[in-house]
Order: C-alpha cells, then structure tokens, then sequence
C-alpha cells in the first residue's frame, strides 16, 4: 500500500490496507447496531411496522448506503480515492452521534439516513483503493481485508450487545458510542494514506488526452453501452443483489427472527448471531485470504454459495430448534467467509476501468441497495402476513440465482495486475478503444 509522511505519521502497508478496509467494519457495525437494538428502540418510541421498515430501508443496509455510493462513486473518480476518506467519517460520526443521543423517531430516523449516505460513499471506494494498490498475487489477499473487518464488525458488535443487555436501551447507545470511536480513530490513520497511484497516472492521461483534442467517453453511457461492461455488470448485480436480498434482510432482521419465530430471547438471538459471524470471520481468514488468489475461484465461489443455500434450507423447513439454529449458524457463517460478498468486492475493482471504477461500483451498489430497501420495507408485512416459510422460500430462491449467475459467469482474473485485466477487456488505449475483449469464461 501507500505511503504519506503528514508530521512524523505514516500510513504504510498493511496498516493502510486495515485503515481503509475498516470502511467495512463501520458497515457492518451500523447495520448490526441497528438490528440488535431494534425491538429495544420499537419499544422505547412505541414505532410500528411502517416505521420499522422505513428504518431498515433507510438504513446503511438499505437505500441510505445507496445514495451515499451513487454520490461517493463519482466524486471518487472526479476528485481522488482521498478525497472520500477525508470527509466520509465526519459525517458518519455526526449520523452515529445523532442516533446514540435520539429521543425521539424523527432524529433516530435522521441519524439512521446520515449515516447509511456515509457508509454508502465510504465502502465501494475502500475496495477500489485497496485493489489498485494491492500486489497482483496478493490482491484477494488484501481485498479479503476488507471482508474481515466486514465479519469482525458484526461479531463485536453482537458481543458488545449480549454484554450491555442489562443496561437496556442505554447498552445500544453505548454499542453506537463504540462505532463513533472506531470511525474516529480509523479517520486519524486515514489522513496519512497516499493517494491512488493508478488514479494519478489516469488524471494524468486524461490531461494529455483532452490536450489532444480526444474527448473522453461519457461514464454512465459506457457502462450500460459497452457488451464488456453489461457482462459484468449481470455477473456482479447478479451475485450481490440476490445474495444481498437474502443477506442483508437477514442482517438486520434476523435477531428480530431468532425473537418471534424461533422463540429465543434477545440475549440468545445475539449470541447466536455473534457465534455465526465468528465462523465468518474464521473462514474468510483462512478460505478467502488464503486461497483466493492460488485455486480457483470459481469453485471457491461456488463451495460458499452452495453452502449458504443448504443453510436457508435447513432453516426454513426444519422445525427452529437449538439443533437446527446450531447448523444453519455454522453452515452460513462459512459461507458468507468465501461468498458473495467478498468476490464481489474483489471482481468489482478488476473488472472495470480506472477512469470510472468506483463510479461503477457506486452504480451498482446503488441498485443492490435499493433492491434491498424495498424487500426490507415490505419484509416485516410478509412475514407478519403469509409466514417465516414463504419468507424462507423467496430468500431460497434468490440464493439459487446467484448461485447459478457465480459459477457461469466468474471471470479468469487471479494472478494480472489491473492494467492487464482492463486492457484485456477494453484494449490499448493507443488503439482508440476500438478492441472490446471480454475475459469471461
């Protein structure tokens, strides 16, 4: 990774590399904050199903973190992967201020919407960064990073909440006090990172080329025009959408399951919860990071992604008890360490062009989150209305679609630096753009 000297503080290697995955702990964290604390806050603000479901749709799960990343993508791209990091956490720590102070719905409500923009604009940026400044041998190795901090952030969070149960309400405001120090430190080491060797080079292209009289390509139209970009964007919409519909429904929801189908008190749905992601963080350490970038990723992909489909159906036709939860627990916290969400963040940064990759990647996660926003909104009516196993059976089905998109479309990328995979894909840009070669399998 980069360095910068500011005073006497450095920014360097893996250090630079935890500083910006922690991006995802702070995701992670919010979200989970939010779940355990759910029934905590409905009961404490007397807040119905419609407002239950505007905070989770609202939420940095849902359509906050989706205005966020279609705003974060393309000033990342405009003004530098730095500029995002110095700002993004200051406004993140005023969202989780304003949500560990509420008193009432409105400000938890406010609180919750800055919050998610913030973790929106913070989080595809941290993948793109740590991409173009990873080895090309180790780039699965420390875009796995950022998947850990991802499972390490639910899993405190969980603990942190089983431990502060007794204090009620005043244990989840101390669960969000938690997050406003991480994302405060985390901002501090932030300020001593370089900016993005690959993002200075492309800038000082473009000077070159527009000194030239060569006009630059409109981002958005090339994204959805290009035949390349279409194939990526059906894999990597394909795999994060569905996984994420089941996903991250569950994320925020599941506790609040664990409570009213299964039966478990709030101190047991979180302990389950925090045990699972223990399993997450197990095997992304040792699945993801460490095999990544030696076997194939296709049948890593597709190990996960099987795994966590057996899960839900375990989950969703077995009777929920401690044997079955114990099963499910294992089965999806493995599955989610070399799953849907860590290829995404790996294939997403390698598989579109410096000029507007985190734009891209803004775009896309705009569109999952959204997707994600609407089933979170009608989600608590569904289950309330037609059951938990109709429930089960539409998040199955998502699960069988990305499953299926995954191992089609999983591209041959393992082991070539960024600048091979784009001019593979897009040609050299001294041939004018004109060769457009997919490296989908």
């Amino acid at each position: 990774m980069a360095t910068r000297k500011i005073g006497a503080k450095k920014t360097t290697g893996w250090k630079a590399t935890i500083s910006v995955a922690m991006a995802n702990y702070i995701e992670a964290g919010s979200i989970i904050a939010a779940a355990s604390s759910l029934t905590l806050w409905q009961a404490y603000l007397n807040i119905d199903n419609i407002g239950v479901g505007l905070l989770s749709a609202l939420s940095a799960n849902a359509f906050g973190a989706a205005i966020g990343a279609l705003i974060g993508g393309p000033l990342t791209d405009k003004f530098g992967r730095k500029f995002i990091f110095t700002y993004d956490l200051l406004l993140y720590m005023v969202g989780v201020l304003l949500i560990a102070l509420s008193f009432s719905f409105p400000m938890l409500l406010i609180g919750t919407i800055i919050t998610g923009i913030a973790v929106g604009a913070g989080v595809p940026v941290s993948w793109t960064y740590i991409a173009e400044e990873s080895p090309k041998d180790k780039r699965a190795a420390h875009v796995g990073t950022a998947q850990l901090a991802w499972s390490i952030g639910p899993m405190i969070t969980f603990f942190l909440a089983v431990v502060l149960a007794p204090l009620g309400l005043l244990g989840s405001r101390l669960i969000f006090i938690h997050l406003l120090i991480v994302a405060g430190v985390t901002w501090y080491l932030r300020q001593g990172l370089d900016e993005s060797k690959m993002w200075e080079e492309q800038q000082a292209q473009d000077k070159k080329d527009a000194a030239l009289g060569k006009e630059k390509g409109n981002t958005f139209k090339e994204l959805f025009t290009l035949k390349v970009n279409r194939q990526a964007l059906f894999l990597l919409i394909g795999i994060y959408l569905f996984w994420n519909l089941t996903a991250g429904a569950m994320g925020y929801f599941m506790p609040y399951i664990y409570e009213n189908v299964g039966g478990l008190s709030t101190g047991q749905a979180n302990m389950l919860q925090a045990f699972l992601w223990m399993f997450t963080v197990l095997v992304t350490y040792f699945g993801f990071m460490k095999l990544a970038d030696k076997v194939s990723r296709r049948m890593l992909f597709g190990v996960g992604a099987a795994m966590g489909l057996v899960a839900w159906i375990i989950l969703t036709f077995m009777p929920m008890t401690w044997p079955t939860l114990i099963i499910f627990v294992i089965l999806w916290g493995s599955s989610a360490g070399i799953g849907a969400q860590a290829f995404y963040a790996l294939w997403t940064s390698e598989l579109f062009p410096t000029r507007y990759r985190a734009s891209a990647q803004g775009t896309m996660y705009f569109i999952v989150r959204t997707g994600i926003a609407i089933y979170s909104f009608i989600l608590p009516t569904l289950m309330l209305t037609l059951g938990f196993k109709v429930a089960g059976i539409v998040m199955i089905t998502f699960l069988a679609i990305h499953l299926v998109i995954g191992i089609a479309l999983a591209p041959n990328t393992q082991g070539k630096t960024l600048e091979q995979i784009e001019e593979e894909r897009y040609g050299n840009p001294n041939d004018n753009g004109n060769k457009k070669v997919s490296n989908f399998n």
